[in-house]
């Protein structure tokens, strides 16, 4: 399956699902001054991904890495449909969980998605994402799995279930981002998440507006443009405004000091759209093309010892959702 997503009904056969990771590049009003909280901006990535099996057995069984989360979806979706959803799954890659990447919601629908093909079910991905409970603030990591793409969400009203998408745009082709993850430190999650979420001071009005403003009037015109200096100015602004509101939270604008140290570098060689995604530690840049990501990549890791400490991925736009699609057929 690609495109937007659409329930699939493979019942009977093997099924494989490849979700996308994400970055999260910022929220626009966190506190809702405007009536609806949070909105939000991100974009799908092509190398980052969770893969999964899953094949019919006479209950549930869960392997491979961050098996947990995954029998904790699957247990979720069965308790809201009331129903047992016996199956083998196998994960066979796993993004890193608790680092702004989306493991967690990517995860959850993967498994639901992959249970629906499986036993024949109806199930939109609203409800999949309901019943496992994601989106709580964020439509991002929804929308990457639905479709990819470059996807700005309208955040939560006071009847939400999950953040509309309002905008999905396709970035272009050569636009790389440099992702920087620091295997060493995790960013909020669980209890402390909802804790530090609670305990931030209200996000300025004047500031939301000007976000919105920027990111509708210049950022996302300068995407369709292919203006990347344009763009990745208003994802700084963005960044730079959200990240000094989580600063008490997390110690500062960054969650690690070795990514903030190296963004801080590549900014210097020219690279744009500096930021974290969510919480972190993960942290992000953007350069015109592929031969700049690779050269920028080599020069950080030259200079700073910092840079070595951290795993550096070079990463693509995703231009589609997750990957649905049947293995060998029983027999």
């Amino acid at each position: 399956m690609t495109g937007p997503f659409k329930p699939a009904r493979l019942q009977g056969a093997a099924i494989e699902v490849e979700a996308p990771g994400r970055l999260h590049m910022g929220f626009l009003d966190i506190s809702g001054s405007s009536g609806r909280r949070f909105g939000s901006l991100g974009v799908g990535l092509k190398e980052i991904v969770t893969r999964i099996r899953l094949r019919p057995a006479d209950r549930l069984e869960v392997s491979g890495p961050d098996a947990g989360r995954a029998q904790q979806a699957a247990n979720a979706l069965s308790m809201s449909l009331g129903r047992e959803l016996p199956a083998s799954i196998e994960i066979v890659d796993a993004i890193p969980h608790h680092a702004g990447l989306g493991s967690g919601t990517q995860m959850a629908l993967a498994v639901g998605a992959g249970l629906a093909a499986l036993h024949g079910l109806d199930l939109s991905l609203e409800a999949i994402a309901t019943a496992t409970h994601r989106g709580a603030r964020s439509g991002i990591g929804i929308g990457a799995f639905s479709e990819g793409g470059l996807i700005l969400d309208g955040g939560r009203g006071p009847k939400t279930l999950v953040p509309p998408v309002i905008a999905r745009l396709e970035m272009p082709p050569a636009w790389r981002f440099l992702i920087l993850l620091d295997r060493h430190h995790q960013g909020l999650h669980g209890s402390p998440e909802v804790t530090a979420f609670s305990a931030l001071p209200r996000f300025p009005e004047d500031a939301a507006a000007r976000l919105c403003h920027r990111l509708l009037m210049q950022g996302l015109p300068a995407v369709l443009e292919q203006q990347l200096q344009e763009f990745g100015d208003v994802v700084s602004e963005l960044q730079r405004a959200v990240g000094d509101h989580f600063a008490p939270s997390q110690g500062g604008r960054f969650a690690s000091q070795d990514v903030a140290d190296t963004l801080s570098f590549l900014e210097t060689q020219g690279a744009v759209g500096v930021g974290q995604s969510s919480w972190g530690p993960t942290g992000f840049c953007m350069v015109a093309d592929e031969q700049s990501a690779l050269a920028l990549k080599a020069a950080c890791e030259k200079a700073l010892p910092q840079a070595r400490k951290l795993t550096i991925h070079i990463g693509t736009p995703r231009r589609q959702g997750a990957i649905i699609k049947t293995q060998d057929p029983l027999v």
